[in-house]
């Protein structure tokens, strides 16, 4: 990378570069320093030829891009004004300033005509994908790929074709840490400025503001900075909080202040930051003070602060109640031990209650139902309605008259006196979405409307009926990836991830012997019923493919196998496939064929999860399905998606 003030490299080293990797294969870090050497590698190993095309470099077509920009359009309102702002600053300099998405796509440009129309001979216009899959090294899609800002300069690029350009960009974060895209500004190679970058740079912080205030702008904020002077700059700080001091969102150069990364946000609380507590914040915010105030970081330090918040903020922030005693309610009962699904149910009560949809994440079997019911019945709407709708279930044909209801003769088939929806049905109380990346793209529109306008109009036409339904949403998908394949919608996916709990999977619990004895007590009320000393051993081993719905199958099978007067559980009383599986594992003395590795995707633990059942079921997808705790349906889906 070079930094706003350095030089680019020596047009001798890099032609020198280019020449060992045309007779050698071999790319120089020595010539071209790590970060360039790195992005070029990735280009040789993706069989790029540095002096070639790329045949099928993807294209959005007029419908795609118009589909971007409006997934896009948070984005698009605050990048508008800076870019053109940038634009007025490098007038008439052969140049052009350029939006891109996540993945590369080009989204919107202003440039000068005389140069716009030499860069459009190389696809350097919105709808053209500059990823360095297909572009090669370039600013645009390697300072993504390198998650850091980036200026490429002529014979640095990887395709001799864009060696006229001199490109600077920077990756745009939103108050989370993701990558909403990047900004570039790139120009005829012989118009370079080593100052180019650094302007670049102070561009996305003015767009990274603008989506901090849209975001949060209705929240307690905290501005921080080193020296009293930097309040209100471009360098200043940002943090919004929580009512109770989590951290929920930031800017780079606040995560930079505290010795932070993105991965902290929503993870770390005001006071191990900072010597402050959230009520002098509400205090000072509440008083409109804007004196700049002094205070310390743990390490000791010193910064300013300021606090905001709007009245309403202010006036509706009160402390957080005391969390209940263990086993005062369903929340409470599902805490047998481990320390992630207890981190995980005290952060689901903090927002009983409030107007905050909850997102459950995790491995099918994780118990991701019983803990919505959890939820509900342990807030204030559990009198009310608690309604389940597995999305993946419901044919696609009849997943928007479920959800959404319909007026009598809405379609052939339709009941005569028509049907209100499970959406209405849960009015008042909790609306359970399950499998929700698995719902198709139509319905996840209409979906979003129903949240955003909290009514419902069912099918056939008819009056909107208003709705009040506290949303919990679960699912084992990744939907990250998912929406960066345009397979869920951006949109809705901000809107039911008020607050997102990853439920860890049964192999990675501390808690099997407590959680045994918990499912025995539900399944033998009022009987001392426990698993034999060497099944004991061997479970908590186990693999657990099929997570908690598994191990409950198994229990309730052991049990309805034994006699009234038995009170341990042994080998006869255990399905014959959990039985072969715990036999192999102590054959090995302990070591566990079945256990996905720790690292990876949850893509990538599903796939292995289906794979370790196919192989010991030998193929049979009736006997691994059994094994994973699913339907054969959802098994086939599973092999046809590789496993995710």
């Amino acid at each position: 990378m070079h930094h706003a003030l350095t030089p680019v490299l020596p047009p001798a080293a890099v032609r020198e570069a280019r020449r060992q990797l045309n007779n050698s294969g071999e790319v120089s870090t020595e010539l071209l320093g790590p970060l360039l050497a790195r992005s070029w590698q990735r280009c040789a190993s993706a069989g790029l030829q540095p002096d070639g095309r790329t045949p099928g470099t993807p294209h959005a077509s007029a419908a795609q891009l118009a589909r971007a920009l409006e997934l896009q359009r948070d984005l698009l309102s605050h990048a508008r004004p800076v870019m053109e702002f940038l634009h007025e600053q490098t007038r008439d300099t052969d140049s052009m300033v350029i939006l891109a998405d996540a993945q590369g796509m080009l989204l919107h440009a202003l440039g000068d005509a005389r140069f716009i129309d030499r860069a459009e001979r190389v696809a350097l216009r919105p709808g053209a994908t500059w990823h360095e899959r297909w572009r090669g090294t370039n600013a645009i899609g390697t300072a993504l790929q390198e998650a850091q800002p980036v200026s490429v300069h002529a014979g640095e690029h990887f395709l001799e074709r864009n060696g006229f350009l001199t490109c600077a960009a920077a990756p745009i974060h939103d108050p989370t840490g993701r990558v909403l895209g990047a900004l570039d500004l790139s120009g005829d190679h012989r118009g370079f400025h080593r100052h180019t970058l650094g302007l670049v740079r102070s561009a996305v912080r003015m767009i990274e503001h603008g989506l901090f205030q849209s975001r949060h702008g209705q929240g307690l904020r905290l501005r921080l900075h080193a020296q009293r002077e930097g309040l209100g700059s471009l360098t200043e700080g940002l943090l919004a909080l929580s009512e109770d001091g989590w951290l929920v969102g930031a800017n780079d150069s606040a995560l930079k202040l505290l010795g932070l990364t993105w991965t902290d946000v929503a993870a770390r609380r005001l006071p191990d930051l900072l010597a402050l507590e959230t009520a002098q914040l509400l205090a000072s915010a509440h008083r409109g003070l804007r004196q700049p105030q002094p205070t310390q970081t743990r390490d000791g330090r010193s910064l300013w602060w300021v606090a905001e918040a709007d009245r309403q903020t202010v006036a509706s922030l009160r402390p957080p109640a005391p969390v209940l005693p263990a086993a005062a309610d369903a929340l409470a009962a599902l805490d047998t031990g481990d320390s992630a699904l207890r981190a995980a149910l005290e952060r689901a009560r903090r927002v009983q209650g409030k107007p905050i949809a909850l997102l459950l994440l995790g491995e099918s079997g994780v118990g991701k139902e019983v803990f919505a019911r959890a939820v509900h019945a342990s807030g204030p709407r559990h009198e009310q309605a608690f309604v389940a709708v597995n999305c993946a279930a419901l044919p696609e044909t009849l997943i928007e008259a479920e959800l959404f209801g319909y007026r009598p003769g809405a379609f052939t088939g339709a009941h005569r006196d028509g049907a209100p929806g499970r959406i209405r049905e849960a009015d008042g109380g909790t609306l359970f979405l399950d499998e929700i990346g698995d719902m198709p793209l139509a319905m996840q529109g209409r979906l979003l409307r129903v949240l955003q306008e909290r009514q419902v109009t069912p099918l056939g036409g008819g009056k909107p009926v208003p709705v009040d339904v506290q949303l919990v949403c679960a699912t084992h998908r990744p939907l990250r990836e998912d929406m960066k394949a345009g397979r869920f919608r951006e949109d809705l996916y901000y809107r039911i991830n008020g607050l997102a709990l990853q439920l860890p999977p049964l192999r990675e619990r501390q808690d099997l012997a407590e959680l045994v004895q918990r499912l025995l007590g539900e399944i033998r009320p009022g009987l001392a019923t426990t698993l034999s000393p060497e099944l004991t051993t061997l479970a908590a081993r186990y693999a657990w493919p099929g997570n908690l719905r598994q191990l409950a199958n198994a229990l309730r099978t052991a049990c309805a196998l034994m006699d009234e007067r038995e009170d341990e559980i042994g080998w006869e009383h255990l399905p014959d496939d959990l039985a072969e599986d715990l036999r192999l594992l102590r054959d090995l003395g302990g070591a566990q064929p079945t256990r996905p590795a720790a690292e990876g995707t949850l893509r990538d633990l599903e796939r292995q999860q289906v794979e370790a059942a196919m192989a010991l079921a030998r193929g049979n997808v009736s006997e691994a399905a059994r094994r994973l705790g699913v339907s054969r349906n959802t098994l086939y889906r599973r092999l046809r998606q590789g496993g995710a």
